[in-house]
């Protein structure tokens, strides 16, 4: 099956000036049960060339970004580069998950670029600005009047020093906004100027990246890109709780997300660094021979431990992330089969997304009442919790949040961040 109903390949639009380009409005979009998502279609001898994008990654990086640019607008059909400006490939995010990069930076230096796009976060916004090759070829890529922008703390902290925020109308993260000229900050979620597109954290990533998709490709294929990943209207992010009991604990929560290759990348990371930046000590655990796992939009996740080292220890909960062939490899591990077993047999917590949850189902460890749906994205039934995945993974890590150490910490989580959380 294609990625999109509407290839970007063959979609009828006109392809918009960067002047004339402006982010969908979440009224646009309407609510659409995903479909399944794979790889691009093949391109023809007499297709359009693919467009190349570059988003560049260094130690401190915000990984909820880069990744969630990488997915989404892989999904398009575009030829997307993770390059560390490291001297090795793979990059330790702001929040501790590692990820290879698919080239360093310096085999960049002489491509031209589509879109070259800066994630954010400290001090990985730092590290960026600090690459000499990184600043050649994105000041080069701007003044050829080429699609550029960054999010979070990277206008401020690495384009404004480059000098790439010249007349131009900017946001970013409200941490970093009073190192930009007060006369040129807008105080929105995007703010595409030009060229430029900037935006303000990890919970507008998504916007940040649909923008492009429109920028690159057309509306049309940014809409359907954004109902098939459930960036949708408020039905998709209404949390629903049956049989409530308490989660919380006395101590530091113990979290185990297992992945495989074909898990959705995007869910893994937004589940992991928000559940971090919560201070809960989350353990990713591959089911595979090795610890890198190859994610379903082809991002090279470093899991923490292999399964069978992180069964010797015993979690408060246990997270399936979906993507449906990582599901059905997650599905044949049998030490996480058992895992699943002893925590429902313990009164432990558990859950899975989308694909995932449809296998915990299954194997008779969930009920179709607890399954999130087109009518909630989110349902809790007791100490079990799904999600219909990816656009409202943000929903499903920060309800995680609030069961396991209530509002004041989901709010901080979410201010920092930059997302509004609750029912729509």
């Amino acid at each position: 099956m294609a990625v999109l109903a509407l290839s970007p390949l063959n979609c009828a639009c006109t392809l918009l000036s960067a002047r004339e380009q402006k982010p969908i409005p979440s009224s646009m979009r309407t609510f659409k049960k995903p479909t399944p998502l794979t790889s691009p279609p093949s391109l023809s001898p007499t297709s359009s060339p693919l467009k190349k994008v570059l988003v560049p990654i260094a130690f401190g990086s915000e990984e909820m970004e880069a990744v969630i640019l990488a997915d989404v607008l892989r999904r398009a059909g575009a030829d997307v580069r993770l390059a560390s400006v490291e001297e090795g490939l793979e990059v330790e995010g702001s929040s501790g998950t590692r990820i290879e990069a698919d080239a360093h930076i310096s085999d960049c230096a002489d491509e031209v670029f589509d879109l070259v796009a800066l994630p954010g976060g400290m001090p990985g916004s730092a590290r960026l600005r600090d690459s000499e090759i990184l600043r050649n070829i994105t000041t080069k890529h701007a003044e050829e009047k080429r699609f550029y922008g960054a999010i979070s703390a990277a206008p401020a902290v690495a384009l404004k020093p480059w000098g790439l925020l010249k007349k131009k109308q900017i946001t970013c993260h409200p941490a970093f906004i009073d190192k930009l000229p007060s006369f040129r900050v807008v105080k929105s979620n995007i703010q595409v100027s030009g060229e430029l597109t900037t935006s303000r954290g990890p919970g507008t990533t998504f916007e940040f990246a649909l923008s492009f998709v429109e920028q690159l490709f057309c509306d049309l294929v940014a809409e359907d890109i954004g109902e098939n990943m459930l960036m949708t209207v408020a039905a998709n992010h209404r949390i629903e709780e049956f049989n409530q009991v308490d989660w919380s604990f006395d101590r530091t929560p113990h979290v185990l997300v297992p992945v495989a290759n074909g898990c959705e990348e995007t869910e893994v990371i937004i589940l992991v660094d928000i559940l971090r930046r919560a201070k809960v000590d989350v353990v990713i655990a591959s089911v595979e021979k090795s610890k890198k796992i190859v994610a379903s939009q082809q991002t090279k996740v470093i899991a923490d431990k292999l399964i069978e080292e992180a069964s010797d220890s015993t979690f408060d909960l246990v997270v399936l992330p979906g993507g449906t062939k990582g599901a059905e490899r997650l599905q044949k591990s049998k030490v996480l089969k058992r895992l699943l077993g002893e925590q429902k047999a313990s009164g432990r917590m558990y859950g899975g997304i989308f694909s995932s949850a449809a296998i915990l189902r299954k194997q008779g460890l969930i009920t179709d009442k607890v399954l999130a749906s087109d009518e909630a994205g989110v349902v809790i039934d007791g100490k079990v919790i799904t999600s219909m995945g990816l656009g409202n993974m943000i929903d499903f890590s920060l309800a995680i949040v609030n069961k396991l150490f209530g509002h004041g910490r989901v709010r901080s989580v979410a201010e920092g961040i930059v997302f509004k959380y609750g029912n729509k």
